[in-house]
């Protein structure tokens, strides 16, 4: 397996009418937790322990909620808020 991010349920839902300079620095932060995360769990599908909690990050524009899933070396973002959401 390879690390990488994904919105959950769906982008669409997730994203739907943010600023596209808002989402591109979503974007660039949810790869750098994805760097970051495959630097921690080298073997993400090994993990055995019970996860991370739900976090928040500060990005221009807003914030996104994520959660790291080690086993399927997956980082999760499930909420975005900027003014035009």
């Amino acid at each position: 397996m390879s690390w990488s991010w994904e919105y959950l349920p769906s982008e669409e839902y997730v994203t739907g009418g943010a600023p596209a300079e808002f989402l591109a620095a979503v974007h660039g932060k949810a790869d750098e937790l994805v760097r970051a995360a495959e630097a921690l769990y080298l073997d993400g599908t090994a993990y055995e322990g019970a996860g991370e909690p739900m976090q928040y990050v500060d990005v221009a524009g807003g914030f996104f909620a994520y959660y790291v899933v080690p086993r399927l070396e997956l980082v999760v973002l499930c909420q975005v808020t900027s003014p035009m959401t």
